[in-house]
């Protein structure tokens, strides 16, 4: 059995980062590495307002852990985004950056998508609180967080939330929740990359990914009907048994195929 990830306070060196992110990833090159990246961040001008330390904070903590832990996503990802529209793009921003902390995926599952199905129209600090101390209790952290470690990293769930679109910004009080519906081309970077990571097709069909855009197996499964539809892939079900066909050899044919879509 696959060990739950540790909790960490990874967050607090950058939320979501968009603007950021877009800068940086328009500086990188193929085969860069997070202190060449940082290197010439640093000489191009675009982060007049950060210091020093801090962009290499940025790049080492947030940007190397979310698009360089593995091969390919960052040069992917490069050529995808200028293609994208803003909601788009915060839907990839927000799948990558909630693979690199799993505190901020869980919070999106467990509490952001309940509260929404449930007809629930807002989120409180109170709420993010409630998670992280269950989740510091029930042992999912290395060690005890403090009380103030509790309370910021409840602020940054909140404030990454709102970065990616799903809850309201504002910096006290509930925050209002805002519908999140998985758009087509990101639905079709994910179910290709899933496949890539060597899943099987129930594997990629029940991954906790899809949690993150509300969808539980039913819904995804309707999800790659329309994939289906649009050509990406030949969806073949019969009760709980699942085959698919999938139409492209590697990510590079995908990316191909969504920047002409």
């Amino acid at each position: 059995m696959t060990e739950s990830p540790i909790y960490t306070t990874q967050l607090q060196a950058g939320l979501g980062l968009i603007d950021e992110t877009q800068r940086l990833f328009e500086l990188f090159e193929p085969g860069m590495r997070s202190r060449q990246l940082f290197a010439k961040a640093l000489e191009s001008g675009m982060f007049p307002l950060v210091s020093a330390r801090r962009l290499d904070n940025i790049v080492r903590e947030c940007f190397a852990p979310r698009y360089l832990r593995h091969p390919g996503v960052a040069e992917n990802l490069k050529r995808l985004l200028p293609c994208l529209e803003r909601d788009e793009r915060l839907q990839v921003f927000m799948l990558h950056t909630a693979r690199a902390n799993a505190i901020l995926a869980d919070f999106i599952r467990d509490v952001y998508w309940p509260r929404y199905v449930s007809g629930r129209d807002s989120l409180s600090r109170e709420d993010a609180v409630r998670f992280v101390e269950n989740a510091v209790r029930e042992g999912k952290t290395q060690k005890q967080w403090s009380e103030s470690t509790v309370s910021r990293v409840s602020g940054y769930l909140l404030s990454a939330c709102a970065d990616f679109g799903l809850i309201e910004t504002r910096r006290s009080g509930s925050r209002r929740l805002y519908s999140l519906r998985l758009v087509s081309r990101v639905g079709t970077y994910l179910a290709y990359d899933l496949k890539f990571q060597g899943l099987g097709d129930n594997q990629v069909l029940n991954h906790p990914d899809w949690q993150l855009f509300g969808l539980e197996r039913a819904d995804v499964r309707d999800q790659f009907k329309r994939l289906s539809l649009d050509g990406h892939l030949i969806l073949q079900a019969a009760g709980d048994v699942t085959h698919i066909s999938w139409q492209y050899k590697n990510m590079e044919e995908v990316v191909n195929v969504l920047i002409g879509y």
